[in-house]
């Protein structure tokens, strides 16, 4: 079966936009998980990226960034990993991502592999989606989203990469750059939960090595927005979206997920 990554690219040739115009040339990478589960959100990725003038660029070998063997203590399957990320994206001056996760393991944690030059490159070069288009938020394409929208900030996101102010930081200055970038969506109504940045409890290999207290942290977590009045939960990060939609699935509640890319690009949605 060709992955994600592998079908973007013939997409791009089949439409003549993989070398057009464009200010910016991008690598765009696909988190694994993302490649997996949820397509829609690269191509949602890929299609916003395009509609804002950018040239992308799908490198058709990438794989996992090694994030899942280095947090499960596996340093040779990491640094292998890591060090076919880097030889996958040094060629490119900006890699941007729609993983607060992935991109904050590259960022801070790609220290399994050589550090070599490129690998220093590839480290500085790469931008999580919503860091990346909060630079830029007038260029932004107008997109109605009439729906009630509860704001989920994966923990890395939040504190590992500053995406938002946590609520711990109570003298600094209030911002989120994902509600900012929302707020541009017409007919969207933002949910306030009852405790902003709560984790969801997925954690990666932690919802595997503890369970039920992941299952309960996400039990809660969803409970929250609900008793809030959302229709949705949207995230940068779908890997604490796909902890909390097999919460609402197994519980059948009345809440859908969606990532930030797909609202802002009105779609696909699955």
């Amino acid at each position: 079966m060709a992955t994600v990554a592998e079908i973007l690219v013939e997409t791009l040739a089949l439409s003549g936009l993989a070398n057009e115009g464009g200010d910016v040339k991008i690598a765009l990478f696909v988190p694994c998980y993302v490649d997996a589960f949820f397509p829609e959100v690269a191509i949602a990725t890929l299609q916003l990226l395009e509609r804002l003038g950018h040239e992308v660029v799908v490198p058709p070998q990438q794989t996992c960034c090694g994030q899942p063997m280095a947090n499960s203590g596996d340093q040779a399957a990491s640094a292998a990993t890591e060090a076919h990320f880097v030889d996958t994206f040094k060629s490119y001056d900006l890699i941007v991502g729609p993983s607060g996760s992935c991109v904050h393991h590259v960022r801070l944690h790609l220290d399994a592999c050589e550090q070599t030059p490129e690998a220093a490159h590839v480290r500085k070069s790469i931008r999580e989606l919503i860091e990346f288009l909060h630079e830029d938020i007038k260029s932004l394409p107008p997109i109605d989203f009439k729906h009630k929208v509860g704001l989920h900030n994966g923990c890395t996101a939040l504190r590992g990469l500053g995406h938002a102010r946590p609520s711990e930081r109570v003298h600094e200055p209030d911002f989120s750059k994902a509600r900012d970038l929302l707020t541009h969506v017409g007919g969207l109504e933002i949910i306030q939960s009852d405790r902003v940045d709560e984790c969801c409890g997925f954690g990666g290999s932690f919802c595997v090595t503890d369970e039920a207290v992941s299952s309960k942290m996400g039990q809660d977590r969803v409970a929250d927005f609900e008793r809030n009045g959302a229709e949705y939960i949207a995230s940068a990060d779908n890997s604490c979206l796909m902890h909390m939609k097999g919460i609402i699935d197994r519980e059948k509640r009345p809440l859908k997920i969606v990532h930030i890319a797909q609202i802002l690009n009105g779609g696909p949605f699955a």
